[in-house]
């Protein structure tokens, strides 16, 4: 009997043992199966995002706070969020820092947005020198704790945000790679003429809500100069010599009280002027000022004018309200009127002024046709 039972207890011993043959690699896919859940940082990346900034630098991260945190490669710092779905992308957004930490060599998008940091250090990023973003927005940074040259190796940095800081000065130098610079919400007094220099790819550049007095020729050498913001500072003077390719200027809420002659004959792309807020009169403009062909809308609202500026036939959209305007001038929009000759304008705003519907012209519906909105 205990010779059957050792014969059976062999006969299934070797029974496991042929299945087993059947397949050597047994163990190995086992061992595999079970790796396929572990995370190696230091494995490459399988793909790279097909939108490497999936959101605004405003908005929160591109995974859900709810779902379980995937694991983090191991050179990310602990104050930060560096998805493995989005291996370029470093967020430190509003987690209270007040220092910037150490940045992996691979990161391209780096947000420190809405913190408390007061300094930008001396080589803080000279490890990630393919840096594509910078958000430092909505920090406490200063002027004179931002390394000399803390920006300029980043030969391939585009958009640089360091809005809603303590700066009271233009930061630089900066790379030419650069093609927005966002430095509103600042305290910023002037503009040097070398400032901007050797920016020749920047499409935008917005310094609205500072304390700029002066801004001189910095923007001549912008060649790529899309949109310019200024509003909201204290110019009394517009910019000298606009880049060629300006589309959007933004002059609301200055002090300027004139606009030199064929002053935007320069910009032959400029589409939108803003000047509401300034303190400009008749006086302080001739009658080129603003006849300019490519202008599609330009806003003199809330100035000093007591008559309509001449402008082109070209124009769509002309603000004039709460001016001191006290007569409707038909050669201001057309200097022939006939068949033939007509203004483009769609939208008039002359409410606000000294000037009563009665005093238009008999004529104005000739010249004005296209006019959708006229507003005395």
């Amino acid at each position: 009997m205990q010779w059957a039972s050792l014969l059976l207890l062999a006969g299934l011993c070797s029974l496991s043992q042929a299945q087993y043959d059947e397949d050597s690699h047994w163990w190995f896919q086992y061992l595999r199966s079970q790796q396929s859940t572990y995370y190696d940082p230091y494995d490459p990346y399988p793909y790279e995002p097909s939108d490497p900034y999936p959101y605004g630098v405003e908005e929160g991260p591109a995974y859900a706070y709810g779902s379980p945190s995937p694991p983090e490669p191991r050179d990310c710092p602990q104050e930060c969020d560096c998805p493995p779905n989005f291996p370029t992308a470093m967020y430190c957004d509003n987690r209270n820092l007040k220092y910037l930490p150490f940045v992996p060599s691979r990161m391209k998008y780096v947000y420190f947005q809405n913190n408390q940091i007061s300094s930008i250090q001396e080589g803080v990023f000279d490890n990630a020198t393919g840096l594509l973003w910078i958000a430092l927005h909505g920090n406490q940074i200063t002027s004179d704790k931002v390394g000399r040259r803390v920006f300029s190796k980043l030969r391939q940095l585009e958009r640089l945000y360091l809005d809603h800081n303590n700066l009271t000065r233009m930061p630089g130098p900066l790379p030419r790679s650069l093609r927005e610079l966002h430095l509103d919400h600042n305290q910023i007094s002037r503009v040097p003429n070398n400032a901007l220099e050797g920016l020749e790819n920047l499409t935008a550049l917005y310094l609205q809500h500072n304390e700029i007095q002066e801004v001189g020729s910095s923007m001549r050498g912008l060649r790529s100069l899309i949109l310019l913001d200024l509003s909201y500072n204290h110019l009394r003077r517009v910019p000298d010599g606009l880049p060629s390719a300006l589309e959007q200027l933004y002059l609301e809420h200055n002090n300027v009280f004139t606009v030199p002659d064929s002053y935007f004959r320069g910009s032959p792309k400029l589409l939108y002027v803003r000047l509401s807020h300034n303190s400009l009169t008749n006086n302080g403009l001739s009658t080129n000022t603003f006849n300019s062909s490519s202008l599609l809308e330009l806003d003199l609202s809330y100035n000093q004018l007591q008559k309509i500026p001449p402008v082109n036939t070209n124009l769509e959209n002309l603000y004039l309200q709460g001016n001191r305007i006290n007569e409707f001038s038909i050669s201001s929009f057309c200097t022939v009127v006939d068949v033939m000759n007509f203004s483009k304008l769609q939208v008039l705003r002359l409410d606000g002024n000294e000037i009563k519907r009665s005093a238009m012209p008999v004529d104005a519906p000739l010249c004005l046709r296209l006019a959708s909105l006229i507003e005395i």
